[in-house]
């Protein structure tokens, strides 16, 4: 299940030009606290390493996310590498959470990043390529707009808004915090937190409106808010800048019903900075698919230069569920092999040698590459001559044809060969055998 899934993020993310890279399994654990702060710490598997001669011992954490990792590398190396960079990673990461439905203490995570832009409209492009290939991925495992929607915003969209609804720039880090979690708290958990953060009366309604999930964007939402200042330049600017993200997506081939605007996403982790989205299933069940958006000053905060940047990340466990819920996976998961080798001689010496001689591959040292991969070959090891019983684990196996050895064309050094799709059957000799294999491989 993971390998199908992994694999397909890879095939994708390749088509669209971007790099794989890879990371340590643990890093130190200041490296987390950087970006995400002290409270990270009770969410991850962490350890204290050896005592070096002094007694001073390092602090490690099982990575919970590649982000920082990234980072890291990036500022280690920014002036070397060619810009844009574009890479993607799919690491095996760990949490230090209760494990419940789309959510493990160990998963995989697929995350895709692209740093550089030297203009606003450079940047801008990124940002809606980040988001097209979130959806070309999901696209790929068959899923559609009535699947799966990315629900976008934007940090200065959200903070027009709250000045909108008369929070001050003071208020602006609360409201942020608050939005994120608004729809995972209990109204005596909301209010006890505008009363912990001195949050007016109008400004506690506005919270409440957002936590009904009604839409700022609609005059209803500011009937019993008067004192709202703004409202039609707010709607204004959000019509504007979802007309270019939808307009674009859709030019990528993601038209309407993909993507909409939601003043509710903010992605809360502070150091997002301009676009930000998340992906869901379109009934609202599950937990976000996908999510991420811009964070221009992550890689100055790990000492490297000013780099702007946009990424997002999608974990195995959730996208699992939607797949098996739509009925989406393949029905094997296994792949098949290329070749079955059936044989009805009297000894298995034949057997080895054919195999050994299939599955191996050609490697050019000049180039330096493999020039020619092997064919996945597998065989019974029934002790049995009974051809069709053999025949049936031939097909048992998925695979596209069948070599069969026996005796009669053995002896002129040839082999039957039968296509397991149309039951066709022919002799093919050793010499030519494999190059026949190889050019089928293509077509079966």
């Amino acid at each position: 299940m993971r390998r199908y899934i992994e694999d397909t993020w890879r095939q994708v993310s390749i088509r669209h030009g971007f790099v794989e890279v890879d990371g340590p399994t643990f890093e130190y654990l200041d490296l987390y606290k950087i970006k995400s702060g002290d409270e990270i710490v009770s969410q991850l598997f962490h350890f204290e390493g050896r005592a070096d001669k002094e007694g001073q011992t390092d602090h490690f954490a099982l990575r919970p996310e590649f982000t920082p990792t990234l980072a890291r590398m990036v500022a280690a190396k920014a002036n070397a590498l060619p810009r844009p960079i574009k890479w993607f990673s799919i690491p095996r990461c760990y949490r230090g959470e209760a494990p419940q439905k789309g959510r493990g203490r160990e998963f995989i995570q697929y995350n895709v990043d692209i740093l550089g832009g030297d203009t606003p409209e450079v940047r801008r492009q990124f940002d809606i390529e980040s988001a097209a290939l979130c959806l070309a991925v999901l696209r790929e495992f068959g899923l559609s707009e009535k699947d799966v929607v990315l629900r976008y915003n934007d940090r200065q969209l959200v903070e027009h808004l709250f000045r909108v609804a008369g929070l001050t720039e003071s208020q602006f880090a609360f409201g942020f915090y608050l939005l994120d979690r608004i729809g995972k708290l209990a109204p005596a958990q909301r209010t006890e937190l505008y009363q912990q953060n001195n949050i007016a009366p109008a400004q506690r309604t506005f919270f409440e409106k957002l936590a009904g999930q009604q839409n700022p964007l609609t005059p209803a939402f500011w009937a019993d808010l008067p004192e709202a200042q703004g409202v039609e330049e707010y709607c204004a600017a959000v019509r504007t800048a979802g007309s270019e993200v939808e307009a674009t997506l859709a030019v990528m081939g993601f038209g309407p019903g993909w993507a909409q605007y939601d003043a509710s996403i903010v992605r809360g982790l502070a150091y997002y900075t301009g676009f930000v989205f998340e992906v869901g299933d379109t009934t609202g069940v599950l937990r976000a698919i996908a999510g991420g958006g811009r964070y221009d000053k992550l890689v100055e905060m790990f000492g490297g230069p000013s780099l702007p940047a946009i990424g997002f990340g999608m974990g195995d466990m959730v996208l699992q569920v939607l797949l098996e819920e739509k009925k989406l996976l393949p029905e094997r998961l296994i792949p098949k092999p290329d070749v079955f080798v059936v044989n009805a001689l009297d000894t298995t010496v034949a057997l080895q040698k054919l195999l050994a001689e299939l599955r191996l591959g050609v490697f050019d040292p000049t180039t330096k590459a493999i020039t020619q991969p092997g064919l996945a070959a597998s065989s019974s090891y029934k002790a049995t001559k009974n051809i069709g019983k053999l025949l049936q684990e031939a097909a048992q196996s998925g695979a596209g044809v069948t070599v069969i050895l026996a005796p009669e064309e053995y002896a002129r050094d040839a082999v039957k060969l039968k296509n397991m799709q149309t039951r066709e059957e022919c002799e093919v000799p050793l010499v030519e055998l494999k190059q026949k294999l190889l050019a089928l491989r293509q077509s079966l």
